[in-house]
């Protein structure tokens, strides 16, 4: 655990305006591998990284044994219509919370059958919203196959590209402390 705490919250400080720094550049193969190796299929639900997670999912070698296909979504609306997720939850909780990325990584799960699912909410920039700030972020993994959950907030710094990979990076690190 606190090595995993030491890698979020190194990857949280890093400067990632020239991208991905080349420490972490295999961490997504790694991830994926682990899933092959488990027999885990994983898909997400993404707003402010708008697919991210699944196209890096998606470049590596292999990937279509652990991944059929996710969900981007942006929108409030399409979180309800695509997802199933209750209104009320957004409403009760703002779209950028703890709640709504855990019922995103669920539902998307559900949707698709799939073992792990990811979720991501959060406030890539320029604007905050919603009362939140730029490179405020929660990312859900959640393991059907136990129920076992975990949802963190970010306090990303940086550009909106930089935080977007932030978000992805720290995402395949909770993938691979729920597997």
């Amino acid at each position: 655990m606190k090595k995993e705490i030491d890698f979020l919250k190194t990857i949280e400080q890093l400067d990632f305006e020239e991208g991905i720094p080349e420490d972490f550049k295999d961490f997504p193969k790694q991830t994926v591998n682990l899933l092959k190796q488990t027999h885990l299929k994983i898909t997400a639900a993404e707003s402010l990284t708008a697919g991210m997670f699944q196209a890096t999912v998606a470049t590596i070698p292999g990937a279509s044994n652990v991944f059929d296909g996710g969900f981007v979504t942006y929108a409030d609306s399409i979180k309800v219509k695509l997802l199933g997720m209750d209104p009320q939850l957004i409403e009760d909780n703002t779209v950028v919370s703890g709640p709504v990325a855990l019922a995103m990584a669920k539902l998307s799960a559900e949707k698709v059958e799939a073992d792990i699912g990811v979720g991501f909410t959060g406030v890539a920039g320029p604007d905050p919203l919603e009362g939140n700030p730029v490179g405020t972020v929660f990312i859900s993994a959640y393991n059907r196959t136990n129920n076992e959950k975990i949802v963190k907030e970010f306090h990303f710094s940086g550009s909106r590209q930089a935080i977007r990979e932030k978000s992805v990076l720290c995402g395949f690190a909770l993938v691979q402390e729920i597997i």
